[in-house]
Formats: structure tokens, C-alpha cells, sequence
């Protein structure tokens, strides 16, 4: 899945194709990439047509292009799918909690209740685990050599075949020991064509243990049967969130796609390797970046953000000049980050409020304006929300202490309260100018 998206990018990014033809071309290649990968096939269609509604539907900023603006929609709909903005909740809402883990055989689930165990331990929490698998040869063994690395305990049965109460009676132990977090590892097989008997025994520990949050765990590589499987692990148990394994791989990784779409569940943690530290917090944006070529993305959403922030501030400049609103020293600093990210920096004083009227600004001076702008933003950084918001407070005793913490000298920061007050004094003259065309128009228009 990666190599053939991250291509896909770069070909439509450095492609000479019309731009109709090149979002056609684009489309096709992320439908063949995911669907090779895994991807459900209805998902993948249903994916791409969320964007071709966007696209119809939307209008790129006037100064970003349209090809950045494409994949921005693309990212933004593949992190979608995986979250979006949602930040996996990781603590638990109460305590005790009791955690079920479910899956298949071969997901790496004993391997993944340890280093669950092991990132809640160095948490602060009291952990425990739970080895109710009783059909994999060595299962609570490993669990048991896991609890002993990590100095977690863990509750088994061996040679007791009964699963469900091996789960109650272990859960049972560690509430009444007074631990805080409990895992319980469940088996991933029964036997050869005893998948129904398998989901049986998730409903039947389920349903008596009770836990807080069952959490499916899914090998990045298990391919096209994810959605069905995850499916029928949700109507067994209600699963609430879901681990990846075997993330360190060549595994095309679309089964994940299937899984939260079959469930709803937000995957919480993917893992990277082996080792009981190898567990990571699941970040939708940084992973779907990931996927579509980090730097290239990277650069684009930056771009895209600091033209967001900027026609935010277009708008607060508007509200300045009809007189709804004034113009603060933390206005100012916003639009000088904000234009410092969209680029150079001659292009940036220009569309500083109050630096446009002075027209172009010659190429020797922008070394010169760029070492004054960066000293500014030391200056506003060591200023007080109250200075910042009413600049009219700073005085000479003020002023030395922003000096200070800024490492610049007082007439420093004097020039710049005397530019903003300039600034503030060219405003007024343009809104009263601004009032005076307006009542003539509307003169004009009466007669």
C-alpha cells in the first residue's frame, strides 16, 4: 500500500498532465493501490467518492495550487477513515478497568497483552494479566514469562480447559487484590472449522467477566477476510478499539482500513516490533502522512495551515478597518508567523499591516528587515497577554523588563510599540477615508 500511494503522489505532483487528467489518473492508481492492498473493495469506492464530492463541491484557496489542494482532500479523507482529529482516549474513565483482548490465532495477542501491560505499568497503574487462552500449546506460559519480565503478575490454570471460568475467577482474584487494570489474554482457535464455537466462548467471557473494553487485535497482513472477521468479533463481544500488529513488516496494512470500518472501534495503539516496548499510540494524521509520503505531504498541509491562519487574520484586518474590531500587537504576531511560513521574507514585510504602503522593499535592505523581524518575535514572545492585547500599557519600566527576556535592547522595543502606533494611526486615517467615499456614494446614490 505505501509504494504505490507515495508513487501515485509523486506522479501526480510531478506529472505534466492536465489537472482533470491527472485527478482521473490519481483516483484510479489510489483505488488499485488499496484494493491490492486489502482494502475492501465497497470501502475503496466509497473512499474515492467522498473526494470527487469535494472536489465538485470545493474551492482550493486562491493561493495554493489546485494539485496541492487535491492531495490535502486526499489526506484529509484517508485520515477520516482512520479517526481524523480523534485523539485515542488511553486512560481509563474509571477504575478498576478490565480489558478483554480478541483475535485470531497468530495476531501476536499474548505478545501485545504484555506490552499493554507494560506501557499502563509505566503508567503508574497496578497491572495485572489474565491467561485464559487454553487451546494454544505454551500460551500462559509465554504470558507467564512475559508478567515475570515486567513484574506483572499473571493468573492461569494449568491444564484447565475451561476458558470462561479461568476469566472469571482470574478477574475475581486481581478486583478483590485491588489492581487497577486487568488484561485478559483469550484464545484465537479452537480447532479446524470451529470458528463459531470460538465467538461462542468471546460472547460467553463477555457476558460474565463484563469487562470495560474489549479491544481486537488484527495482524497488519490478514488481508481481505479483516472485515468479516472483525465484524463477527464486534457482534460477539462489542469491541472498542482495536490494536495492529506486525506494523515493522511488509505487510500492505489494508486490513486495518476494514477493520475499523466493519466496527467503528478507533485503533488505539499499533505494533512496531517484538520487543515489550515496541507499542505505539496510533496517530491517524502522522499515519495516513506516512502512507502518502511524509515529507511531500508534510510541506503541503504546513503551506496549506499558515494560508488558513493567514485569511483568518485577512478577515480580523477587515473587522479592523470597518471599525468592529482592533488591531492588537497579538494580531500583528500571528500574521507575521503565519506569512513567515508561506514564503520569502520580501514578500512576507509586505503584507505586514502598515509595511504594504511603503511599496517595494530594495533587496539589500531584506537582510536588515529580515534580523528586525525575527528580534520582533522575540520582543512579543516576552511580552504578557495584557501588553500584547493593549500596547498602550508598555512603559519605560516595561519595556526594560520585555528587553531583558528578550535579549534585545529598550530602543528595540520602542521602535516596535512606535511602528505599531504608527500603524494604528494609519488605520484610523484609512477608515475615516474609507467612511468619507462611502457617505459619498451614498450621496450620489440619493439623487
Amino acid at each position: 500500500m505505501l509504494d504505490g500511494i507515495r508513487d501515485a503522489v509523486r506522479k501526480f505532483l510531478g506529472g505534466s498532465s492536465s489537472y482533470d487528467v491527472a485527478v482521473e489518473e490519481f483516483i484510479k492508481d489510489l483505488q488499485k493501490a488499496l484494493i491490492s492492498s486489502d482494502v475492501q473493495v465497497k470501502l475503496v469506492f466509497s473512499l474515492t467518492n467522498k473526494i470527487k464530492e469535494r472536489l465538485k463541491n470545493e474551492t482550493p484557496p486562491s493561493s495554493i495550487g489546485r494539485r496541492e489542494w487535491f492531495i490535502k482532500v486526499v489526506y484529509d479523507e484517508l485520515s477520516a477513515l482512520f479517526g481524523g482529529d480523534k485523539e485515542p482516549d488511553l486512560n481509563p474513565k474509571s477504575l478498576p478497568w478490565v480489558i478483554m483482548l480478541v483475535g485470531v490465532q497468530g495476531t501476536g495477542k499474548t505478545t501485545t497483552a504484555g506490552k499493554l501491560a507494560f506501557f499502563y505499568k509505566k503508567r503508574g497503574y497496578k497491572v495485572a494479566l489474565v491467561g485464559a487462552d487454553v487451546y494454544r500449546p505454551a500460551a500462559l506460559e509465554q504470558l507467564q514469562q512475559i508478567g515475570k519480565q515486567i513484574n506483572v503478575p499473571v493468573y492461569g490454570e494449568p491444564g484447565n480447559h475451561g476458558a470462561v471460568g479461568i476469566a472469571m475467577r482470574g478477574v475475581e482474584r486481581f478486583l478483590k487484590d485491588k489492581y487497577e487494570l486487568i488484561i485478559v489474554d483469550t484464545a484465537g482457535r479452537h480447532g479446524y472449522g470451529e470458528e463459531a464455537k470460538l465467538l461462542d466462548e468471546m460472547r460467553d467471557i463477555f457476558e460474565k467477566i463484563k469487562p470495560n473494553e474489549v479491544v481486537l487485535v488484527i495482524d497488519a497482513a490478514i488481508g481481505q477476510k479483516a472485515f468479516d472477521l472483525a465484524k463477527k468479533f464486534h457482534e460477539a463481544s462489542n469491541v472498542g478499539s482495536i490494536i495492529i500488529t506486525k506494523m515493522d513488516g511488509t505487510a500492505k496494512g489494508g486490513g486495518a482500513l476494514s477493520a475499523v470500518s466493519a466496527t467503528g472501534a478507533p485503533i488505539k495503539f499499533i505494533g512496531v516490533g517484538e520487543k515489550i516496548d515496541e507499542l505505539e499510540v496510533f496517530n491517524p494524521r502522522r499515519f495516513v502522512a506516512r502512507i502518502l509520503g511524509m515529507g511531500d505531504v508534510e510541506a503541503i498541509i504546513e503551506k496549506i495551515k499558515a494560508v488558513e491562519d493567514y485569511e483568518g487574520i485577512q478577515k480580523k484586518m477587515e473587522e479592523v478597518m470597518s471599525g468592529k474590531s482592533k488591531l492588537t500587537l497579538r494580531d500583528m504576531y500571528k500574521q507575521i508567523m503565519a506569512m513567515r511560513k508561506m514564503g520569502p521574507l520580501s514578500k512576507i514585510l509586505q503584507l505586514i499591516p502598515g509595511m504594504n504602503m511603503m511599496g517595494d522593499i530594495p533587496e539589500d535592505q531584506v537582510k536588515v528587515g529580515e534580523r528586525k523581524m525575527q528580534r520582533w518575535i522575540s520582543i512579543m514572545n516576552s511580552m504578557t497577554y495584557e501588553e500584547l492585547d493593549n500596547p498602550s500599557i508598555i512603559d519605560k519600566q516595561r519595556m526594560r523588563r520585555i528587553a531583558m527576556g528578550s535579549g534585545t535592547e529598550v530602543e528595540e522595543v520602542r521602535e516596535l510599540v512606535e511602528h505599531f502606533n504608527m500603524v494604528q494611526k494609519t488605520l484610523r486615517t484609512l477608515r475615516r477615508r474609507r467612511k468619507d467615499v462611502e457617505k459619498l456614494l451614498g450621496q450620489m446614490g440619493g439623487e
